[in-house]
């Protein structure tokens, strides 16, 4: 079977990202099932039952960009970095603070990020 995975995992390789968007969509009809909605269990940890399960999801927090402070360059550069967003929609994040800069994310992640928002002069809260 590992050579039939590798083969397929190489024709993958050499279709375009729109094509590969496609087939992904078609499976997710045929089978009933969302790619995004995978992600999670393969993250939680093996055997734990339903405690782990609840532990992770209580686990990720929202970051909420509170005010801009007196450098609001930087602090719009790290949104632009931390989100991908474009320079329009960092700037527009960040005019309207107090506003969610990432949403259900690991503590780590939101720990990480608030600092690097505070060290641009931002105010951040983590929920």
């Amino acid at each position: 079977m590992a050579t039939s995975t590798q083969d397929w995992i190489e024709e993958l390789k050499g279709i375009s990202v729109l094509e590969l968007a496609e087939r992904i969509k078609a499976l997710e009809e045929e089978f009933g099932v969302s790619a995004a909605a995978m992600a999670a269990p393969a993250a939680a940890p093996a055997g734990g039952g339903g405690d782990a399960a609840e532990e992770e999801v209580s686990s990720t927090v929202d970051v909420l960009l509170t005010g801009a402070g007196d450098k609001k360059i930087q602090v719009i550069k790290v949104v632009r970095a931390a989100t991908g967003l474009g320079l329009k929609e960092a700037k527009a994040l960040v005019d309207e603070a107090p506003k969610p800069v990432k949403e259900g994310i690991e503590r780590e992640e939101a720990d990480k990020l608030k600092q690097e928002l505070e060290e641009a002069g931002a105010s951040v809260e983590v929920k």
